[in-house]
């Protein structure tokens, strides 16, 4: 399907690695001027020359270092976006790592910790770039979740909590941003490959190499399609949802993960 984003202004958070630049990467392959946010200066500028790369000719890429955990810094970051590029058509909340434990050893600090970066960078951030959306009448939220939030399984708080509560809010959302063409969505991941798969094998500091280690994942994980995704078939989704062609799609939670999650 060929998806035009044309004259749209995207902004991607944790878009300088994994599925948030994968995204970036599709959402300027298809037209969109795209603003990417995150912490490290460098990695913002590698994941700039990558999407450029692959841009059509005269694509605007626009990079923000910024911290999502901070309300001051979100604000700036938002200020800095819609100076460069102007008002935002697509937001795509992205932010975030898996924070798995035992629930009585997670500290009040770990919540507050999970819920800052996920939940509450997803509030502030959509909150900045909703009034726009609704007076221009066009509009596309998509929060980037895990399966998790649909099927939670013990040791997997605080992030099966905390993105339970995004699940929530998109639905809260999509009520309130349907009369104005305002869409907003959730994709939920499975086992893709991403820095965080990269994270987890060095964490636990497996003995397997790394694609012995992700082939085990799947493994373990019962996904019925064997294999784990790749990012860019997360990017095709994303995409797709952000365009005219998902315009009477909003409300949904979207299961990208090759069949594993046992709900729908």
């Amino acid at each position: 399907m060929q998806i035009d984003l044309k004259g749209r202004t995207a902004l991607v958070t944790g878009g300088s690695k994994g599925l948030g630049l994968a995204t970036a990467k599709r959402l300027c392959a298809s037209g969109a001027a795209v603003a990417i946010v995150a912490r490290d200066a460098s990695a913002l500028a590698a994941a700039k020359e990558q999407i450029t790369a692959q841009a059509p000719a005269g694509s605007r890429v626009f990079t923000v270092q910024g911290d999502v955990t901070s309300a001051p810094q979100i604000q700036a970051a938002h200020r800095q976006v819609l100076a460069a590029l102007g008002p935002v058509d697509i937001l795509v909340n992205n932010a975030g790592h898996h924070a798995f434990g035992s629930f009585v050893q997670i500290t009040d600090e770990q919540w507050e910790a999970d819920l800052q970066l996920k939940l509450m960078a997803c509030v502030r951030l959509t909150r900045l770039v909703w009034p726009q959306m609704v007076e221009r009448r066009w509009g596309r939220v998509i929060n980037v979740l895990n399966t998790f939030s649909k099927a939670p399984i013990g040791g997997s708080a605080p992030t099966s909590v905390t993105r339970a509560a995004q699940l929530a809010l998109t639905k809260v959302l999509s009520h309130e941003g349907a009369p104005h063409n305002v869409l907003v969505n959730a994709l939920l991941v499975g086992q893709i490959r991403s820095e965080q798969v990269v994270s987890l094998h060095k964490e636990m500091k497996s003995e397997l190499p790394l694609e012995d280690f992700i082939r085990k994942v799947v493994r373990d994980s019962r996904v019925p399609m064997d294999r784990i995704g790749e990012p860019e078939e997360f990017a095709n989704m994303a995409c797709f949802l952000a365009s005219d062609a998902a315009s009477y799609i909003t409300g949904t939670a979207i299961n990208v993960d090759g069949g594993m999650t046992p709900v729908v």
